[in-house]
């Protein structure tokens, strides 16, 4: 299934985050790109063949929780991991939708460890209805 999901890659991260801090306020810039490198690649993980997280909404759990806790970023973490987890959802066939006071509330729980993965997962699948059917 990994070689179907389609991934925001580095540069498109950097740039949301970017357009965060000027939208929002903060510091601007990558504090760690190990970490941001590290947080992108978690959600294509895969043991003995088998993706670690076969389902979409399991993926995209994996990229916000790593992107909040991973703080690869000066300023901005929170803002910038569930705007790219909305990016990976649409470019995977899905519309998002995040109502700001409640995003902020669950990013907040991500950061404060108060939400398992499958947790996580549970509450951006019912934020999300299939757009179209994605092609490969």
């Amino acid at each position: 299934m990994s070689e179907l999901t389609v991934y925001p890659d580095v540069s498109d991260v950097i740039l949301i985050h970017t357009e965060m801090i000027e939208l929002f306020g903060g510091r601007d810039g990558v504090r760690d790109y190990f970490l941001l490198d590290s947080a992108l690649e978690r959600p294509k993980a895969t043991f003995g063949g088998e993706d670690l997280y076969p389902r979409i909404f399991g993926k995209a759990a994996a990229l916000i929780q790593s992107l909040i806790l991973n703080h690869p970023f000066d300023d901005g973490n929170k803002r910038t991991a569930i705007t790219t987890c909305a990016l990976f959802l649409h470019l995977n066939g899905y519309k998002v939708n995040l109502p700001t006071k409640e995003s902020m509330t669950f990013t907040l729980h991500i950061d404060n460890h108060s939400l398992t993965l499958e947790q996580i997962a549970v509450w951006l699948e019912k934020q999300t209805k299939q757009e179209r059917k994605k092609t490969a």
